[in-house]
């Protein structure tokens, strides 16, 4: 049964190519507490349509009339508000540490891969976005999307280095949680997902702890993740 939530969900030129980081946070968060939401293909130019919200980034998720932003504060939302759905986050320390790891994968993480895979997402956009799109991102880098594809090999050896806590965490537990996928994850794989979607390199190589757990979590929900259409098969 429908509850009415709605969730702005970056698209690419194609409704069904949903690659946000930030994005696939949200949506997992939302199958791990079994909450049903509507999905609206949205993309970086269209900030009107989330203007209610008061800044112009996705997620976006519609609760009523509440316009909640940012995966972080949706996550603490559908964790408090639906108090009988399994936790994202276990206890307050759990809540505590998976801020943590929100943050270091936003501030850490989300760079580092955005180094290797970033020249290859206009290509994915919708043409009303690439214009934007590489004119903000090639300001934040302060180098061209050409530059960055040649430095590719580089930066994906300063990725390995990056990764490195959760490689040698993923070698002696099964999730970032624990036992099981939890909001800690999602932080994390949302990350991985966004490069999965976007792009055929391969961050990681299969023998990898990392590798065995994107496997995972690709098969967590349902399977939800590992449905998503990818660049590589539109």
């Amino acid at each position: 049964m429908s509850t009415g939530l709605r969730l702005f969900d970056l698209a690419g030129g194609d409704d069904d190519l949903r690659f946000s980081p930030n994005c696939w946070r949200t949506r997992l968060a939302l199958a791990h507490k079994g909450v049903p939401v509507d999905t609206i293909a949205w993309r970086f130019t269209e900030k009107d349509a989330i203007a209610r919200s008061g800044q112009g980034k996705v997620p976006v998720l519609v609760v009523g009339d509440k316009w909640l932003h940012e995966s972080w504060a949706i996550a603490e939302y559908l964790e408090d508000n639906y108090p009988d759905r399994p936790s994202l986050f276990g206890c307050l320390q759990g809540r505590a540490v998976a801020r943590f790891v929100n943050q270091w994968s936003s501030e850490v993480l989300h760079p580092a891969i955005a180094r290797v895979i970033v020249p290859e997402i206009p290509a994915a956009l919708h043409e009303k976005d690439r214009e934007y799109f590489r004119r903000t991102r090639e300001a934040a880098f302060g180098r061209s999307f050409e530059a960055l594809a040649a430095e590719r090999d580089e930066a994906l050896a300063a990725l390995s280095r990056t990764l490195a806590p959760l490689r040698s965490t993923l070698a002696t537990q099964l999730f970032v949680a624990g036992a099981a996928p939890a909001y800690a994850d999602h932080a994390v794989f949302g990350a991985f997902q966004w490069a999965r979607v976007i792009s055929s390199v391969a961050l990681t190589p299969a023998a990898d702890p990392i590798s065995a757990w994107v496997e995972r979590m690709l098969d967590a929900y349902d399977g939800l993740p590992r449905s998503a259409k990818r660049m590589t098969t539109v």
